[in-house]
């Protein structure tokens, strides 16, 4: 298995990108890595082992520039070396968390897209209370989708939490405003239709205070609202786990003393809401593993989006799985 990695793309690239790599490769001996950027600036953070290789890429791609306009005049970056690699077949995987835009655009015009899928979608996994997670689809690749984008969605879903969870037939879930079938928008109500009509386990509309008490396994949403209710509950861990040392270091002594007794647990729940622990966001409707990771990810984050994602995804053939599910 070879996984290219974007080396340069990312708040904390090249150190943070690097290590996380390096982390994963010690972890698997059967897993080639190929870190792709600039190699002194990449070679000055560690020594290579010997299943990471540097395929070098003079440009970088940042987070301000606009995408399409990038991947036509950044062509040796190391975002768009790493995706010409799995398209030529160099590579089976990409793990990015450079531009977003860029890496969907550079997918889609690069690797291309699964015949007869029209439209993208991001599917990190949001946290739940059983541990477990849900698979969220779309969280912001396609902001205006129609009923049967949402339907390609939730088939891809399916078939991508089947892989992760272990799970025969994950339940599927259609984010709203209630669970009364007539409840939402038209785009929500013609959803619900083709859901309830598929051979899909759909369990109904999901409420969004219900997520994470894991009543699905499958999320699906349009992109914009998916966007919004991931930052939404990114914002509110932040400001938890904000509060909670507020309060330690106001509380004084007992509190400071109750908090070392609890440590072992308050570290537990912080793990439990922390996106690190899943890695990265499968770009799902492209004809290859891609991975996003998020822009400010650290080597905790890449190691996982490796190994928990795109290791498990290549291995399991789920991009196959969906051409097949989803052939015209």
């Amino acid at each position: 298995m070879r996984i290219a990695v974007d080396a340069m793309g990312g708040d904390n690239a090249p150190e943070q990108i690097v290590a996380g790599a390096i982390a994963a490769a010690a972890c698997c001996e059967d897993l080639d890595l190929v870190l792709v950027g600039q190699e002194d600036k990449i070679r000055a953070v560690c020594t290579m082992p010997d299943n990471v290789e540097i395929v070098a890429a003079s440009q970088v791609i940042e987070n301000d520039d606009k995408p399409l306009l990038a991947l036509r005049r950044k062509r040796d970056s190391s975002l768009a070396v790493a995706l010409q690699m799995l398209k030529d077949g160099q590579a089976d995987a990409v793990v990015s968390a450079g531009n977003t835009g860029a890496l969907m655009a550079g997918a889609s015009l690069l690797v291309g897209r699964i015949p007869g899928v029209t439209k993208p979608a991001l599917a990190p996994i949001l946290p739940t209370q059983d541990g477990q997670g849900v698979v969220a689809v779309d969280i912001g690749a396609t902001m205006d989708p129609r009923p049967e984008n949402l339907y390609q969605f939730a088939v891809m879903g399916n078939l991508y939490a089947q892989t992760i969870f272990g799970l025969d037939r994950p339940r599927v879930g259609l984010l709203n405003v209630g669970v009364e079938p007539e409840k939402g928008n038209e785009l929500a109500k013609q959803t619900y239709k083709l859901l309830s009509e598929s051979p899909l386990n759909f369990v109904g509309n999901v409420e969004a205070r219900d997520i994470m008490q894991g009543v699905c396994d499958v999320l699906v949403c349009d992109g914009f609202v998916g966007n919004v209710l991931l930052k939404s509950m990114e914002g509110v861990a932040l400001t938890l786990f904000a509060e909670i040392k507020h309060a330690i270091i106001a509380g004084g002594v007992k509190a400071k003393l109750g908090a070392v007794l609890l440590k072992d647990t308050l570290k537990g729940l912080k793990s439990k809401l922390d996106y690190a622990e899943y890695g990265g966001s499968p770009l799902l409707g492209i004809n290859g593993v891609c991975i996003k990771c998020h822009g400010s990810a650290d080597a905790v984050t890449v190691k996982n989006a490796i190994l928990k994602q795109a290791c498990l995804l290549v291995k399991n053939k789920t991009i196959e799985g969906m051409a097949k599910t989803l052939e015209v």
